[in-house]
C-alpha cells in the first residue's frame, strides 16, 4: 500500500508539473519596451549605425535596462521591434522575445523562460524520483530473475525493460537537473552560463548573483510552502532583476571590499 501510494503521488505531481511546463505560454515583454510608431520610423529611415544607437539609447533612459550588447550598445530586437529587458533573448522557434529566457526544450515543446522555469525544475526534480521509485521497486524482482526465482518468460522480459529504462531515464535526468541545481545557485541561464551578460563595466557571469538563498528566492519565492508545488511564485514580474553591482553600490561595506565572498565565489566585483 505504501508503495502504491508513493508511485500514485509521484505520478500525479510528474503530470501536473509537465502539463504547466507545456501550457504555461512564454512571457513577452510589456509594451513599455516597444518603440512607438514614430521611434520606429526615425529608426528605420536612419542609415547611419552611431545615430541609431543615439536613438536606441535615447528609448532605453525611460527603461530599467542595464545589460548590453557585446559592443556596448543597447539590446534590440529587429524581429519584434522592441528593447529587450535584461536577461529577455529572442526564440528563433517561438519567433517571440522570452523574458528570463533559459532555453527552447523540445521535451516540452515550449520556451523555458521566467514564466516556466519553475515548473520546469519541479518536472525534472518529480521525474527523477518518478523514475528512482520505479527502479527501486522492480530491483527485487530483477533480484529474483538473476537467481532463478522467476520463472515466467514474459515477466523476465518486462522486468528487465522496465529496470533498465528507470535507470536510463534517471542518469540522463540526474545530470540535467543537477546542472539546472547549480544554475540556480549561481543565478544564471543557460544562454547565460554560455554567454556572459554584459553590463556597462564589461562582461560579468555572476551580475545576477546575490547568493545562494536569494538566487532560491529569486526562482522559488519567499514562501517555502510553495516550493515544491508547480504554482507561480517567483519573484518579480521577469522585466528587472536585482543585480549583486547594484548591491554593492548601495552597500559601501561591499563595495570597499576587495573581494566579493559569496557561497565559495571568489570572481572579483565590478
Amino acid at each position: 500500500v505504501a508503495y502504491l501510494t508513493i508511485f500514485h503521488i509521484l505520478f500525479v505531481l510528474f503530470v501536473w508539473t509537465y502539463w504547466k511546463s507545456i501550457f504555461t505560454l512564454p512571457v513577452q515583454p510589456g509594451k513599455k519596451y516597444h518603440m512607438s510608431y514614430a521611434d520606429k520610423e526615425r529608426y528605420e529611415n536612419e542609415e547611419r549605425p552611431e545615430v541609431q544607437r543615439q536613438i536606441l539609447a535615447e528609448i532605453a533612459r525611460k527603461l530599467p535596462v542595464y545589460t548590453r550588447t557585446g559592443n556596448g550598445g543597447i539590446r534590440f530586437c529587429d524581429r519584434c521591434q522592441l528593447i529587450k529587458p535584461d536577461r529577455c533573448h529572442h526564440c528563433t522557434v517561438c519567433a517571440i522575445c522570452v523574458l528570463k529566457m533559459d532555453h527552447h526544450c523540445p521535451w516540452v515543446n515550449n520556451c523555458i523562460g521566467f514564466s516556466n522555469y519553475k515548473f520546469f525544475l519541479l518536472f525534472l526534480a518529480y521525474s527523477l524520483l518518478y523514475c528512482l521509485h520505479i527502479a527501486a521497486t522492480v530491483f527485487k524482482y530483477f533480484i529474483k530473475y538473476w537467481t532463478g526465482e522467476l520463472t515466467n518468460g514474459r515477466s523476465k522480459f518486462h522486468v528487465l525493460f522496465l529496470l533498465f529504462v528507470a535507470v536510463m531515464f534517471f542518469v540522463s535526468l540526474m545530470f540535467l537537473f543537477g546542472y539546472h541545481c547549480w544554475l540556480v545557485s549561481r543565478n544564471r541561464s543557460t544562454l547565460e552560463a554560455f554567454s556572459a551578460p554584459v553590463f556597462q563595466n564589461g562582461p560579468d557571469k555572476n551580475g545576477f548573483n546575490l547568493g545562494f538563498v536569494k538566487n532560491l528566492q529569486q526562482v522559488f519565492g519567499e514562501e517555502k510552502k510553495l516550493w515544491l508545488l508547480p504554482i507561480a511564485s517567483s519573484q518579480g514580474d521577469g522585466h528587472f532583476f536585482p543585480m549583486r553591482a547594484l548591491c554593492e553600490a548601495q552597500n559601501p561595506l561591499l563595495a570597499n571590499e576587495e573581494q566579493w565572498e559569496d557561497d565559495g565565489i571568489d570572481e572579483e566585483p565590478h
